[in-house]
């Protein structure tokens, strides 16, 4: 049995193309035999709430955004839909927000008024001279330390922000990492993904073992388990519906490595 799906966009999402609808995404978890699926579009902002930790800090602008707001209406509208289509299939709602913790009033806002029954947590940017700028840009000039810097970001991120349940993609910036993701050395960092892991459990969250980026280690989910950490769920961040569920039958090898099993049902978390 595989578990759910946590981690899918569809085209509500602003990165993700419009022939990723609910419905394929839907078929491909059915075909796979996944026991539920969570399609989570991206919540970013490009203008925020004056009450926003990004507004204290100075920050002004994203650098070359293309980032879009949810059409909620028509999220809705296509959820209730496919959950008609696939009663067989537990279908939740989601957002994956950037930042959460620079944009707490503004994240705050959207879910009174779009409740979601997933909420991830993922670090994409990190402010320079008053701009959020994507890691990968950043990694150009300083890999080490620009690597060194997102994850004590992340730890920030965790420590101030509790909207979110999971942690998704914790080393998102290897797949951007100069050279290919192949000249990335995971030990160099253990000391900071330690410290990642360290927050994260002591919160009582699930870290995200996420199949598009470079497979977490076992040694990684490994760290985590050793600092306390509780549950691990699973996501593809399929952008396309092809991708659903791509790779967990590995992924549930590196997690059983690490020393969690299933849950307490087939659409828990799994646990230690």
């Amino acid at each position: 049995m595989r578990p759910p799906d946590n981690h899918v966009h569809t085209h509500w999402s602003w990165d993700t193309p419009d022939s990723a609808t609910m419905r394929r995404a839907c078929e491909r978890a059915v075909a796979l035999g996944l026991p539920a699926i969570a399609f989570t579009e991206h919540l970013d902002f490009t203008v925020w709430d004056p009450h926003d930790l990004a507004t204290d800090e100075g920050l002004v602008e994203r650098h070359a955004s293309r980032h879009a707001e949810i059409d909620t209406d028509g999220y809705f509208a296509e959820l209730a839909e496919v959950r008609a289509r696939f009663p067989e299939l537990r279908i939740l709602s989601g957002v994956e927000t950037g930042e959460p913790h620079l944009f707490s009033a503004s994240v705050a806002a959207h879910l009174r008024d779009a409740p979601a029954d997933r909420v991830l947590g993922s670090l994409h940017s990190l402010a320079h001279d008053g701009r959020l700028y994507g890691v990968g840009h950043l990694l150009r000039s300083d890999a080490d330390g620009t690597m060194r810097r997102y994850l004590a970001e992340v730890v920030r991120m965790i420590e101030t922000s509790d909207v979110f349940q999971v942690l998704a993609h914790v080393d998102f910036p290897r797949r951007y990492w100069p050279g290919g993701t192949h000249r990335y050395v995971e030990k160099d960092y253990e000391e900071e993904y330690r410290a990642v892991f360290r927050a994260l459990a002591s919160s009582g969250r699930a870290l995200e073992v996420n199949t598009s980026s470079p497979l977490a280690s076992v040694d990684q989910v490994r760290w985590f388990h050793d600092e306390g950490g509780e549950a691990v769920s699973f996501g593809s961040d399929a952008h396309s519906p092809g991708n659903v569920g791509q790779r967990f039958d590995l992924a549930v090898d590196v997690v059983e490595a690490a020393g969690f099993r299933r849950g307490r049902d087939r659409f828990d978390f799994w646990r230690r």
